[in-house]
């Protein structure tokens, strides 16, 4: 639980104004199909919680049946916000306690997508990143309609966002280049990144409009969509930089899996502050804040959920259940904290106040999300092993 306050990194000698980026119109084609049908799961646990664009349908699987959700008590309890899809939580929140109510359905997607990330988009679809084809997806929740936005020859994108444009923001490490699709037209802006083999990973946008992104290659960077200008930082300790958050008043948080470090952003200077995992090489995979500012970390190679808190720079940590490999994190409004489980193939909502898990189990193994993004009511993730969409609805 040590935090090292050196001011480890410095920019890259090759930091520099991106060349002009690259502007083009999306090739359009478009098919359409029947209306998906659609199977919803509605999992009950009052008791349990308490203690080119080508347009095409997409079709739940008809056969797919959520796992029941499960309780497990609190592991090492004690001391040891809803997030926007641009990365962005809420700075209060107003739910009054944590959902009785789950339902849990699955989007198909085209086959060797491989969607890896998601983002809801301003229009209440949801963006997805079709890390396979090197396209970018949007599904129609109501209708099951899919819209792919060809991301050019080479793409491999890994994250999404959603900006305060509204338009959607890609880490594409197959492009080594953040790139803008608008939300409206599909129309694409590219912004190359000045590091190569930089393996471009998740972004987020701080309090001021910047965009701030990793790199597994060893960097991270910001660029500012103004100016057109990217740069790169190179990483303490190398290999390692994953995913990436703000905080409610706009600070920036990065988390190291090969580094195995929480690292704090200096806004102004680009520098990092290196805070170790509290179980020393945990492997912090992704990250997330809650509206007071906590930071929520996985610990993939230590099977933990944890949390630091920067005002009193101290950390909690919890054993999630089983044999656990914990992947994502997301804080939804109520302050839950969901964990993608890769080692459980489910879900997880862990509910601070009890120190309970609810555990949502996948009904294809291994279903493999990686990442995940809500709004109200809502969470969603990717399953990259099936080709499919996840999304639970929670309510009380």
């Amino acid at each position: 639980m040590s935090e090292v306050g050196s001011r480890a990194s410095a920019p890259l000698s090759g930091s520099r104004v991106a060349r002009p980026s690259q502007h083009r119109l999306p090739h359009l084609r478009q098919t359409r199909q029947p209306p998906p049908r659609r199977l919803l799961a509605l999992l009950v646990v009052a008791v349990v919680v308490a203690a080119g664009c080508t347009s095409i349908s997409a079709t739940d699987d008809p056969s797919s049946e959520a796992g029941l959700p499960t309780a497990s008590p609190p592991s090492n309890a004690g001391p040891t916000a809803w997030g926007s899809s641009s990365n962005d939580p809420a700075a209060t929140s107003t739910a009054p306690g944590p959902p009785t109510s789950f339902m849990m359905s699955t989007f198909g997607v085209p086959p060797g997508s491989r969607p890896h990330d998601v983002a809801p988009a301003a229009d209440g679809g949801i963006w997805y990143t079709a890390q396979g084809s090197g396209e970018l997806g949007w599904l129609d929740p109501g209708s099951g309609e899919i819209v792919e936005v060809d991301l050019g020859n080479g793409s491999a994108p890994h994250g999404v966002i959603v900006g305060p444009d509204g338009a959607a923001w890609v880490t594409d490490s197959g492009l080594n280049a953040i790139v803008r699709v608008d939300g409206t037209t599909h129309a694409i802006e590219t912004f190359p990144v000045d590091s190569r083999g930089a393996n471009l990973n998740t972004a987020t946008f701080d309090g001021d409009g910047i965009l701030w992104f990793t790199g597994q290659g060893g960097v991270y960077g910001r660029l500012d969509p103004a100016a057109g200008r990217v740069e790169t930082f190179v990483a303490p300790r190398g290999r390692g930089p994953y995913g990436i958050a703000t905080t409610p008043d706009g600070e920036v948080y990065l988390a190291s899996l090969a580094g195995s470090y929480l690292g704090a952003v200096d806004r102004a200077s680009g520098a990092l502050t290196v805070i170790d995992t509290p179980t020393a090489g945990g492997g912090a995979r992704r990250v997330w804040s809650d509206s007071t500012g906590g930071l929520w970390i996985t610990e993939w190679s230590a099977g933990k959920l944890a949390r630091y808190d920067p005002s009193a720079s101290e950390w909690e940590e919890w054993d999630v259940p089983g044999d656990a490999q914990p992947y994502a994190v997301y804080v939804d409004e109520a302050d839950g904290v969901w964990v993608t489980d890769f080692g459980a193939n489910a879900i997880h909502r862990f509910d601070l106040p009890t120190g309970t898990f609810l555990t949502l189990a996948h009904d294809r193994s291994p279903a493999n999300v990686r990442q995940l993004l809500g709004r109200r009511g809502e969470v969603w993730g990717a399953e990259s092993a099936t080709d499919r969409l996840v999304v639970v609805r929670f309510g009380s």
